[in-house]
C-alpha cells in the first residue's frame, strides 16, 4: 500500500508493504508555520436598473417592460440582460423621414433581427416592434433625420432571461 501525504506544498510518499516490519519510522513532518488562506469567489451583482429616454436606447439594452405605446411616455427602465426583462433593442438604423413607414421599417428590422440573433422574423422565436425617433434635426445637412429603433420580445410577451444576441 502507498500513502501520499501533502503538506505545505511538499509531497511525502510513505510505502507500507504488507507482511514486512518497517526498519525505521519515516521522519515526522515538521509543523507548518504557513498560514492557510481561503478565497471565496462570488459573481458580481448585475448593474442596477436605470431610467433612460427610449430614443436614447442603444443596441443590447434590455427593458423591464415593452416599449411604451403611449406617446406621452418617454422613459423606460433598462436592466442587465441577465435579469428578467421583456424586450431588447437589437438595431438602430438611420432612415429618411419620408421612408420611415411600416413596410420599410419591417424590412429593416427583419434583416437586423437575423443579423443580431440568427433567427428570422418568420420562425417565431421572437416578436418584433419598432420605435421611430423623428425628433432630430431636419435640415439639409442631415439627410436621414429619423432613426428606427428595433426591439425584440418573447412571443406572447413572456419574460426573457438572457440576451438574444448570438
Amino acid at each position: 500500500m502507498i500513502e501520499v501525504i501533502v503538506r505545505c506544498g511538499c509531497v511525502l510518499v510513505v510505502a507500507l508493504v504488507s507482511g514486512c516490519a518497517p526498519t525505521a519510522k519515516p521522519p515526522a513532518a515538521a509543523p507548518s508555520t504557513e498560514a492557510t488562506t481561503t478565497t471565496t469567489m462570488t459573481e458580481p451583482a448585475p448593474p442596477a436598473a436605470r431610467t433612460a429616454n427610449w430614443y436614447d436606447l442603444g443596441i443590447g439594452d434590455c427593458l423591464v417592460d415593452p416599449p411604451p405605446v403611449d406617446p406621452t411616455v418617454v422613459t423606460v427602465t433598462v436592466v442587465d440582460c441577465s435579469s428578467p426583462h421583456r424586450a431588447e433593442v437589437y438595431l438602430r438604423a438611420p432612415m429618411a423621414v419620408n421612408t420611415a413607414v411600416a413596410d420599410v421599417v419591417d424590412r429593416t428590422c427583419g434583416r437586423g433581427l437575423a443579423d443580431y440573433t440568427g433567427h428570422t422574423v418568420d420562425d417565431g422565436t421572437y416578436a418584433t416592434t419598432s420605435l421611430i425617433d423623428s425628433n432630430q434635426n431636419r435640415t439639409s445637412s442631415n439627410p436621414t433625420p429619423s432613426t428606427v429603433i428595433c426591439v425584440l420580445e418573447a412571443p406572447g410577451g413572456g419574460p426573457l432571461t438572457s440576451s438574444a444576441r448570438r
